[in-house]
């Protein structure tokens, strides 16, 4: 007679059939799996789209490019990457980033465990085995001991929630799901929902092709002048000459990117020498370009009044029309509380005449028709309409998939009133779950690519040691995940931040609960506070063996 083999006990040890599974190609899963492989750990990267490359293979908008220079914004893990890549623009485009991302993955021969066009649906945990149980939507489930989340912080779309979305009888699009072979907008009236970075980007190279262009605005942004160019191969190679030097200052730096810290008030000085500063700031052509000036732009209201009038200033001395310089003129918050953009000629292309603002302030939307836009006003006809309605940003992309901890707690579950974890990292309750560059960290206030290789290495590092002493699951303590929390929320109710309706508040989320999501103490001290609970043992973790 047949008998059917008795299922192991719950305490005996289980053998997973990978060390680790990585969810996302991006930057992040593309280093994380590099790192990985380098521990000799079976690793599999899931990628829901058709391709590796992560946010620059999704976003393929006109005019999408890095808002950080090229040089900073690439991996430092390997000299040798860095000798041989050859940026051509001070900030790469799209296509220039996929493609170094390419060379990347076939470089170090990543693509071998990538599984793409496999998006994770579900991952439930298996407290007798410390194991997770991870479901995609191809049907398949496969265990691993080790789950990270290198989802991205603007991966999950926010679809537009505005009435009759779906009625729209021409051509809709959104920024982040450009199509790949591209739009013809030539001779088409072309309307642009949001006013974020992407659209900021993008409706300068629309009004190129577009009959007419109407930009819908909700919030006017404060757009700084990119002044991109490309790069000589002179430079390049002065670069490459001191990189080693840079990478190393990069890691020591704040957010990322090296410059000098301010040390005065602006409201130290009088209002001649400000503006002086101000424009050599407006002249570098940097992101944090006016945010560098001085020490107390994004902690005084007063002294961040001044930073403001002069982007106005700057605003007012591009667009000729006044009426439509002040409609483009951001007056509800604080310069910097909001990411700014780099722009091309975005103030400018306004002062063509087949480009117009609405004022949703002015005349709101009602809703969208089978015609086109239908303001409170009138009804404006159009042939396309391009949604810049932008990301659930931060948390968005990890409570999309069913993550079931201990208890059977769900992430969805633990997070409703807003992220909660340790160092950014792991989530109580939620043990082997890593995250790259999520809430609670620096993230999106730091050049991504150093903060994702901060994370990278930690994690990695975390794993070996588990693994050299045996112990097959680590978890954050409910008190050490609390006094995280509290002391990020303290960090940012230092700032002028918190106030302000923001996707770094979820403001742009309709239900998200209001949290500043991300670390405002600088990278550099965050590195500090993650390396100390490192060298103490991992201090703030409860680490555990095969038996629990």
């Amino acid at each position: 007679m047949h008998t059917a083999p008795r299922p192991p006990s719950p305490s005996a040890p289980v053998a997973p059939q990978l060390d680790a599974v990585v969810v996302g190609a991006g930057f992040s899963g593309l280093y994380q799996l590099y790192r990985l492989r380098e521990l000799g750990l079976r690793t599999r990267v899931f990628e829901a789209c058709e391709d590796i490359g992560g946010t620059w293979y999704r976003n393929r908008y006109p005019g999408a490019r890095c808002d950080v220079e090229s040089t900073s914004y690439s991996f430092s893990f390997s000299p040798e990457l860095d000798q041989e890549w050859e940026w051509s623009e001070r900030y790469a485009t799209q296509p220039e980033l996929l493609r170094y991302l390419h060379h990347v993955a076939d470089r170090f021969d990543l693509r071998k465990d990538v599984t793409l066009q496999t998006r994770v649906t579900r991952a439930v945990y298996d407290e007798g085995a410390h194991l997770w149980q991870v479901t995609t939507d191809s049907g398949e489930t496969v265990t691993t001991r080790f789950v990270v989340l290198a989802t991205g912080c603007m991966s999950a779309v926010k679809e537009p929630d505005i009435p009759g979305a779906g009625t729209f009888a021409g051509r809709a699009l959104h920024t982040a799901d450009w199509p790949h072979e591209g739009v013809d907008l030539t001779g088409r009236r072309v309307a642009v929902i949001g006013t974020g970075c992407s659209g900021v980007q993008a409706i300068p190279l629309l009004a190129e092709q577009a009959a007419s262009l109407t930009v819908f605005q909700r919030t006017p942004v404060y757009a700084l002048p990119a002044l991109n160019r490309p790069l000589s191969a002179a430079e390049n190679a002065a670069f490459k000459a001191h990189y080693p030097e840079f990478r190393a200052a990069q890691r020591r730096s704040r957010g990322g990117t090296v410059f000098e810290l301010p040390t005065r008030s602006a409201l130290e000085v009088d209002e001649a020498e400000r503006t002086a500063t101000y424009e050599k700031g407006w002249e570098t052509g940097l992101l944090s370009g006016l945010l560098r000036t001085y020490t107390d732009i994004l902690a005084d209201r007063a002294a961040n009044e001044t930073v403001a009038e002069f982007v106005r200033s700057k605003i007012r001395s591009i667009v000729t029309d006044p009426a439509t310089a002040e409609t483009l003129s951001p007056r509800t918050f604080p310069f910097g509380t909001k990411r700014p953009c780099l722009d091309t000629n975005y103030y400018a292309t306004y002062n063509e005449p087949h480009v117009n603002v609405v004022d949703l302030t002015e005349t709101p939307i009602v809703e969208i028709t089978p015609r086109g836009i239908k303001t409170s006003d009138r009804e404006h006809a159009v042939d396309v309409i391009v949604f810049a309605t932008g990301f659930d940003a931060m948390t968005g992309s990890q409570v999309a998939v069913d993550i079931v901890g201990k208890g059977g707690t769900t992430l969805r579950e633990k997070w409703a009133d807003g992220p909660r974890n340790h160092l950014g990292l792991l989530s109580a309750g939620f043990p082997n779950l890593f995250t790259v560059i999520g809430p609670l960290s620096p993230s999106v206030l730091s050049n991504a690519v150093v903060s994702i290789e901060q994370h990278v290495e930690w994690i990695t590092d975390c794993i070996a040691h588990l693994r050299k002493n045996d112990i097959t699951e680590i978890d954050a303590t409910p008190s050490a995940e609390e006094e995280w929390c509290a002391h990020v929320a303290d960090l940012a109710s230092r700032t002028l931040y918190p106030d302000v309706a923001s996707w770094y508040t979820g403001a742009n989320v309709p239900g998200k609960p209001r949290v500043f999501l991300a670390y405002t103490g600088g990278a550099d001290r965050y590195r500090a506070e993650c390396d100390a609970a490192a060298r103490d043992g991992y201090r703030g973790f409860v680490l555990s063996g095969a038996a629990g």
